[in-house]
């Protein structure tokens, strides 16, 4: 007798031969690595991973890491070494950037986070107690006291970045600037982690302590802290405070806006990937929530990204299509 096939194996057949729509393989704008400027710190080192993350996953593409400093990055981009950096912190390298953008070899595809921050603070927890009516850098006079230097206690003690730092000699000329080197020690920090550990050991103990600090951190993201007032930020006092040995006037720190710069031909080469840079966009206080977060839990940047791209679905799922959303959800399972 015929025998008919059976049905429901030719249906499995085909089934199985056919993609899916929600996890076909995407077809990545360009036939090479993605190259990715691994700056020398955690939050690009962050945003990186959750950049090359999407580009893997979603757009189906290969990555690949440069290391290194600012400046060797940056000419890394300018020459095409590198594609992408997600962390241009533009003031750094003025002139060689926009020499760079003029010829047509680079350019800004959009904003990370709209205003990086750098000032000095004090915890929260003593501008609301012992030092309710410090607000100001001209109150500290009145308040060196909670402040006291151990190994000269008739001053207070600011503590500051490790010698050699940008930040370090900027603070110098402040407190010079400020008339309150004849209040406060400038105490320097022997490494980056010394200064962590010192703002790290005040707030544990609820002690009182005057310091610089920046962000996006994961200092700025575990610590309630209040940032002292400054005269508003002047371009020619500025300009001033980093060039002149003995400034007069002092002011507040840039707010920079922390951009996403491209190689132009890889722009050019992968416009699809271009709209995805120009969409990428964060905050500083996000950054530094995630930082915390890696800090406390001992996670990789890998781990890092994933976290974010898992808790932050409603934020990064604007930066894509949605195919390539689904595929990068469906990496995430």
């Amino acid at each position: 007798m015929y025998k008919r096939p059976h049905l429901f194996g030719l249906i499995l057949l085909i089934f199985l031969f056919i993609p899916h729509a929600g996890t076909a393989q995407a077809a990545c704008d360009i036939d090479r690595p993605v190259v990715f400027a691994d700056l020398n710190w955690d939050s690009n080192r962050l945003h990186s991973r959750v950049a090359r993350f999407i580009l893997e996953q979603g757009f189906g593409c290969t990555t690949d890491t440069v290391p290194g400093a600012t400046l060797p990055l940056v000419l890394a981009l300018i020459r095409g070494d590198a594609d992408v950096m997600m962390e241009l912190w533009e003031e750094d390298i003025q002139d060689s950037w926009n020499q760079a953008e003029t010829d047509g070899k680079v350019l800004k595809a959009g904003i990370n986070y709209p205003a990086a921050l750098q000032g000095w603070f004090i915890p929260r927890y003593l501008a609301e107690g012992a030092a309710k009516g410090l607000t100001h850098v001209t109150d500290l006079p009145r308040y060196k006291h909670l402040f006291r230097d151990p190994e000269e206690p008739a001053k207070g003690r600011f503590t500051n970045c490790p010698a050699g730092w940008g930040c370090e000699n900027v603070n110098t000329r402040k407190l010079r600037a400020y008339g309150l080197d004849d209040h406060f020690t400038n105490f320097r920090t022997g490494t980056g982690a010394a200064l962590d550990a010192a703002i790290e050991t005040a707030f544990k103990r609820r002690k009182p302590i005057l310091f610089y600090y920046w962000g996006p951190t994961w200092i700025m993201g575990k610590h309630d802290m209040v940032m002292l007032q400054e005269p508003p930020f002047d371009p020619d006092i500025w300009r001033a405070l980093r060039s002149d040995e003995a400034p007069t006037k002092a002011c507040a720190y840039p707010r920079p806006e922390v951009e996403v710069a491209l190689n132009k031909d890889f722009a050019d080469k992968a416009p699809a990937l271009a709209r995805f840079f120009a969409q990428y966009r964060t905050s500083m206080d996000l950054t530094s929530t995630m930082l915390s977060f890696m800090r406390e839990t001992d996670a990789s940047a890998d781990e890092g990204a994933r976290h974010f791209l898992k808790t932050q679905q409603s934020l990064w799922r604007n930066w894509v299509p949605e195919d390539v959303a689904g595929r990068v959800l469906a990496a995430l399972d």
